[in-house]
């Protein structure tokens, strides 16, 4: 069984809380760019296998090249993927993999996801973080098992 979810990660700096001592302000570095990148990830909470592919987009194509890459993980492994009710998740026109059964959330119960808790817990390790142009955006697949 593995949880599916898809998030968007750019380069834009997202302000959150910090501790700081009483009366001294923070200084962050703020960076206002455009770029981003999409990450389709899928978590079992069973064994704790997880595979992440990024894309350009999300679109039903993108999330057909995604469910074919998590076929081909463990290839003899029938796997159930709990998705939530995402426009392009659920139109008739995909191949599903005969290894993969997909199952929806009610809508609007993102909580039912466990996968959106992964998600909140690598971009809060984001927050007041900048990054140059010196690091590659396209591999932020990597800077992230960095975290």
């Amino acid at each position: 069984m593995y949880f599916q979810d898809e998030a968007r990660f750019g380069l834009m700096t997202h302000l959150g809380s910090m501790i700081n001592a009483k009366g001294v302000t923070p200084i962050v570095n703020f960076k206002q760019e455009f770029k981003n990148t999409y990450l389709y990830g899928s978590y079992s909470p069973i064994d704790g296998y997880s595979i992440v592919c990024e894309m350009s987009s999300v679109t039903s194509k993108a999330f057909e090249i995604y469910l074919r890459e998590l076929s081909n993980h463990r290839p003899n492994q029938y796997k159930i993927v709990i998705i939530d009710n995402a426009r392009f998740h659920t139109t008739k026109n995909i191949q599903i993999p005969k290894n993969i059964k997909l199952i929806n959330i009610p809508p609007y119960t993102p909580e039912l996801n466990a996968c959106e808790q992964i998600w909140k817990y690598i971009k809060d390790c984001f927050k007041n973080r900048s990054f140059d142009g010196s690091i590659k955006f396209y591999g932020i697949k990597q800077i992230i098992f960095l975290i």
